[in-house]
């Protein structure tokens, strides 16, 4: 899987390749996914490019933006959707196998600014604490088939 049309209904996590929460966030969800529901790519991948600009996102400063963990969904479809910071977190744990689905449900009735506000808090220190690489981690051969 390649390509982003061959997602089907999977979501595509885009984050920022040389964040170190990012990679972990990553690498995270991959452990998780067991249904196989995630695809990801770096937000600098020229396989985004036509993706980010429908939504208001420059591909050229999306991995600089605090909402570097971007989930697209349904492209290429009239119902394509960007979601960023706490709605993209939500919606990638309502994709994985129990218990996380109820753990998103619980944490949506939290209000969205205020979700949000701890979002950007942490997406504001996040090279200070978890660094900065110089290049994304190259994945698993197992790993690389959900990489686009």
């Amino acid at each position: 899987m390649s390509n982003v049309e061959e997602l089907g209904d999977r979501l595509l996590v885009i984050f920022d390749g040389h964040c170190g929460l990012c990679n972990r966030c990553v690498r995270w969800f991959l452990a998780r996914d067991r249904n196989d529901g995630l695809r990801f790519v770096p937000s600098d991948s020229p396989k985004v490019a036509g993706i980010l600009p429908r939504h208001g996102v420059e591909p050229s400063t999306a991995a600089m933006d605090p909402n570097s963990i971007l989930v697209a969904q349904d492209i290429d479809s009239p119902d394509e959707r960007l979601l960023a910071r706490s709605d993209a977190v939500l919606a990638l744990l309502g994709r994985l196998p129990s218990p996380w689905p109820a753990i998103a449900v619980t944490l949506k009735l939290i209000p969205r600014p205020l979700r949000d506000l701890a979002y950007r808090l942490i997406a504001r220190y996040r090279y200070r604490i978890w660094g900065r690489l110089e290049s994304c981690p190259i994945p698993t051969a197992d790993e690389r088939k959900r990489f686009l």
